[in-house]
């Protein structure tokens, strides 16, 4: 669709690099500062979907945002400024090559598992007796290794991460201590506007001079997984479907048209019409999440507005 963006090309001065993520693109400004866009590509089961998600990128942005400021009281984060929707400028880090995930609730990629019969994820025990969508007695951490586009990321423990020298013993507890007290954080948040913080992924680098932050999107749609809290208890005791606000709804819809990104399965084709759905639920998705009425940016243009606001902030 004409008013998304896709992918960028930009030339910024002193621009020493650019790396392209399954949804983001990052341009390294002088080994200094990293100007991150927020594209409007939708990624489900670790592939890129061929058409993008008008206003995503925006939504994403600003949600990360708001989210860093409101933890930034406790862990410190790599974010400087926002010059444009899709936009988020920040300090220069070398990113950790896992993902913290972090489970209150028994749900997604869990209880899929959990279905198949596993009762251990990621080297941690999961309870016998649970039902989907049941809370755990604690949250528990199920690490990723941390993929390149297009690439499926894959669990790992916290041995085995450590064994293969992926992050020191040392980083790795930083990177535990971090990732409960942002979920505990979130979860405070999303209970302020009667949601339930089921799961998320945290991802996190190194600054130059040694400091461990968090970077990339926090307790977006994309990196979490919301229920509604009214109704929650009803719902399990009767064994329906939780009322969510995460993409969980795409993912359904791609199961549902026999896709779960397996060799030899092809993306189903998404009308127009289904692609402002999904906008659209986005949409709902930041009002709820953040409480605030969402401003749509101007998509006239959107390469030359950011092109535009990038320059004069680096300016």
């Amino acid at each position: 669709m004409s008013n998304t963006i896709i992918e960028t090309n930009f030339n910024f001065p002193n621009q020493k690099s650019v790396y392209k993520g399954k949804v983001r693109e990052v341009y390294n400004i002088n080994d200094d500062q990293l100007v991150m866009v927020a594209t409007d590509r939708l990624s489900a089961f670790d592939v890129v979907m061929p058409k993008g998600i008008p206003y995503k990128g925006q939504i994403l942005n600003q949600i990360a945002t708001k989210m860093m400021k409101a933890t930034q009281d406790l862990v410190p984060n790599w974010l400087v400024a926002t010059p444009d929707p899709n936009v988020a400028v920040g300090h220069l880090c070398q990113p950790f090559k896992v993902e913290m995930v972090i489970r209150g609730y028994m749900s997604g990629h869990a209880a899929r598992e959990y279905k198949l019969g596993k009762r251990t994820l990621c080297g941690v025990a999961m309870p016998e007796g649970m039902k989907e969508n049941d809370k755990f007695p604690q949250p528990i951490i199920t690490p990723a290794t941390k993929a390149e586009m297009g690439d499926h990321d894959e669990d790992i423990s916290r041995e085995d991460i450590i064994a293969k020298g992926i992050v020191t013993e040392a980083d790795y507890l930083v990177l535990e201590d971090y990732t409960k007290k942002l979920f505990k954080r979130g979860t405070e948040i999303a209970a302020a506007r009667d949601l339930i913080l089921v799961d998320t992924k945290y991802e996190f680098g190194k600054t130059k001079d040694g400091t461990i932050v968090l970077i990339d999107e926090i307790h977006t749609p994309d990196s979490s997984r919301y229920f509604y809290a009214d109704g929650y208890q009803e719902r399990q005791d009767r064994g329906e479907a939780q009322k969510q606000l995460s993409k969980e709804f795409v993912r359904q819809w791609l199961i549902a048209n026999d896709f779960q990104g397996l060799e030899g399965q092809t993306v189903p084709f998404m009308s127009d019409e289904y692609i402002k759905t999904v906008s659209n639920r986005y949409i709902e998705l930041y009002e709820n999440i953040t409480g605030d009425t969402f401003v749509k940016g101007d998509v006239s243009n959107i390469q030359s507005r950011i092109e535009a606001n990038v320059l004069e902030y680096l300016g």
